[in-house]
């Protein structure tokens, strides 16, 4: 039986509106306005927050909407559907920015942040991954030091989503010794003296900003840090698992599009005085694609469910690095097959399957590369 609720299913109507009228048909400028420094526009966010997608499953006292995981999974699948990563990861880099703050920042500093990102007026990003490392995080090199009543930041950030407009950047520092024992959670200020942006030439995700991120002596105030010092490697760790689920929705919701983007193409386009999909190799590859992504669905909603009932269990994590892979797998497969039925017309920009097919290999690195998920998953297995 289906998890989804009448309620589920009102908020998926609502939200496929949206998509509809305020950003597919908008992906292709945005992408192509990528070349000038440009990107999708700032008032998206509001739009998207006026219709609560920014608030799912935040405090309500923070502004927040309470429910459960399956809202955020109609939310990626829907958004999906523009063909569009870009625009799904700068929309909601608060997903990766903001947790930790909610879950151990001080009251002021929750007031302070948290609240005007959900309403769409400010932008939350998420600074881990640095020139000399990504996976390894208990490595990170950035520092910070107290000095008086400001900690000074000194490092660099790449990589980071959203960070040439951030208004607010959750930062990992090293605060103490070598190893995760030394590792902190500060909010940076977009606008704090000492950092600087640079911008990121990208594959894919064209209409997201990326950035490198540099902070020179970088000053914040010292009731920016986010819980405990040495706190940060826990919820850095804890975090992961919301973001992996996140990737492997907007993997499996992308592979989607390649599907039926190639079935539409195969009825229509006609060779040799009959349609593609009357060719059985054509259809063998509809078959496959369809075998692969609805193995991911029924995975999907049962680990959301288990991180509604806080289920962060080895085994669980394990789970979640596990549909990573196999979701990202599937985009991977779909978007090859989806271009090869389009033939010349997936080759060229402007359709989903050739915007999607640029896009995948971030998928697979992006939250923790294949590689290092199987490490984690075989690891957490006893394996």
């Amino acid at each position: 039986m289906s998890p989804y609720t009448a309620a589920h299913e009102d908020f998926r109507a609502t939200v496929r509106q949206f998509v509809e009228r305020e950003i597919a048909p908008h992906v292709n400028d945005w992408d192509e306005a990528a070349e000038r420094g440009e990107y999708f526009p700032r008032s998206l966010y509001k739009k998207a927050a006026d219709i609560g997608l920014l608030a799912i499953g935040y405090p309500e006292a923070y502004g927040g909407i309470a429910a459960d995981n399956l809202y955020r999974l109609i939310v990626s699948e829907e958004v999906a559907k523009a063909g569009s990563g870009g625009v799904l990861a700068s929309l909601f880099s608060h997903t990766i920015g903001l947790p930790p703050v909610v879950a151990l920042g001080s009251e002021a500093l929750k007031q302070r942040i948290v609240p005007e990102v959900l309403a769409g007026h400010k932008i939350a990003a998420l600074a881990i991954t640095e020139p000399g490392g990504g996976s390894d995080v208990a490595a990170i090199r950035t520092t910070a030091r107290l000095d008086g009543g400001e900690w000074v930041l000194n490092g660099e950030k790449v990589f980071i989503t959203s960070g040439l407009r951030a208004d607010w950047i959750t930062v990992a520092v090293r605060t103490g010794g070598p190893g995760a024992s030394g590792l902190s959670l500060i909010a940076v200020p977009g606008d704090a003296p000492g950092l600087s942006r640079t911008p990121l030439r990208k594959m894919g995700w064209w209409s997201s900003d990326t950035a490198h991120l540099r902070f020179d002596d970088c000053r914040v105030p010292h009731d920016h840090l986010i819980g405990e010092e040495g706190a940060g490697f826990r919820a850095i760790m804890t975090n992961f698992n919301t973001e992996r689920l996140t990737l492997a929705v907007g993997a499996w919701a992308f592979a989607k599009v390649c599907y039926d983007d190639a079935l539409d193409w195969a009825r229509q386009r006609k060779t040799f005085g009959a349609p593609l999909i009357e060719r059985q190799v054509i259809r063998h590859k509809l078959v496959d694609m369809q075998m692969k992504i609805a193995s991911c669905q029924p995975w999907l909603e049962q680990l959301a469910q288990k991180l509604d009932a806080g289920d962060h269990s080895p085994r669980t994590v394990a789970e979640l690095c596990m549909l990573k892979n196999h979701t990202t797998q599937t985009m991977q497969f779909c978007a090859d097959q989806a271009v090869q039925i389009l033939g010349g017309m997936g080759f060229m920009r402007g359709t989903r399957v050739e915007r999607i097919y640029r896009e995948v290999k971030v998928m697979m690195i992006g939250g923790g590369a294949e590689e290092i998920m199987k490490e984690l998953a075989g690891k957490q297995l006893g394996i």
